[in-house]
């Protein structure tokens, strides 16, 4: 499905995120959390509470088929990303919670996200598909890299750190929207062979999270700016990741029918996400 060059495109992409993410943390955001962790952590549980329990009903409910009910959980159980913080931005919301919720669930997934997916996705698959947990750890243990280079980029200096978030953000949404194209252009033949379900799974798990985790952080008391961040962090996930990890652990013949449902899941969280962020610019107090 993706050919060298999009393969190549989505490593680049994955360092430059990673590298981003990770450019944002200090010392005194550690400070922070540890100070006062409520909003972090309930942003967490929201995330990896809603997300996976909602890609794991659609795929029973819809019945869909083992490898894309598997690729639809995976981009479930995938940490927050980049795109999640320049969303909470635009808007108004607590870009600071975002932001701390993507480092946090990202170095957290490293040890949740293969629980998830024992918990989720292993019920998923059939006697012919194997579900290669291992070597999904093995990789998110990787990505941890390009964090803890983010980390130190920032601990020598704060100018290079803030251009290399920037960097993370803008060009992770720009390289993002041209692999989905470039993928849906090249393969637009196969459009026609996604069941119908396979568009509703991908357009209702990001809408579905963003309801939820708003509507959970709204019972559990948090202000309109923070719960703006959590239902944006909670259905906005690492896309890139999702499509690196099918790419890198799954067989070439799985990989097509896995990589549509995450291919489609971030056309479509885009518009959805666009569409929540204009709603919130308009209700101050939501």
């Amino acid at each position: 499905m993706l050919g060298p060059f999009e393969k190549a495109l989505l490593a680049v992409l994955l360092l430059v995120l990673m590298t981003g993410i990770g450019s944002t943390l200090s010392a005194a955001q550690f400070r922070a959390i540890v100070r006062r962790p409520r909003g972090v952590l309930i942003g967490l549980a929201s995330q990896f509470g809603w997300m996976p329990l909602i890609a794991f009903g659609l795929a029973r409910g819809l019945e869909l088929p083992t490898p894309m009910a598997i690729g639809l959980v995976l981009i479930g159980c995938t940490p927050g990303g980049t795109t999640s913080n320049l969303f909470t931005y635009y808007a108004r919301a607590d870009v600071a919670l975002s932001v701390s919720m993507t480092v946090v669930s990202t170095a957290v997934a490293v040890v949740v996200m293969p629980l998830l997916l024992m918990a989720y996705a292993a019920p998923l698959t059939s006697a012919g598909f194997e579900l290669p947990l291992g070597n999904i750890a093995t990789t998110l243990t990787l990505v941890l890299v390009p964090v803890a280079i983010g980390i130190l980029i920032r601990s020598r200096s704060e100018r290079a750190a803030t251009r290399v978030e920037k960097l993370g953000s803008i060009s992770g949404i720009i390289v993002l929207v041209l692999l989905v194209g470039s993928s849906l252009v090249r393969n637009h033949s196969d459009l026609a062979e996604i069941p119908a379900v396979g568009y509703v799974a991908a357009v209702s798990l990001g809408l579905l999270g963003m309801l939820l985790g708003y509507a959970a952080s709204r019972a559990l008391g948090m202000t309109p700016s923070q719960r703006r961040a959590v239902a944006l962090e909670t259905g906005i996930q690492n896309s890139p990741l999702a499509f690196a990890l099918i790419i890198a652990t799954f067989p070439g013949p799985e990989q097509a029918t896995m990589l549509w449902l995450p291919m489609l899941y971030a056309l479509f969280v885009l518009i959805s996400a666009s569409v929540a962020t204009l709603w919130f610019r308009r209700h101050a107090d939501a």
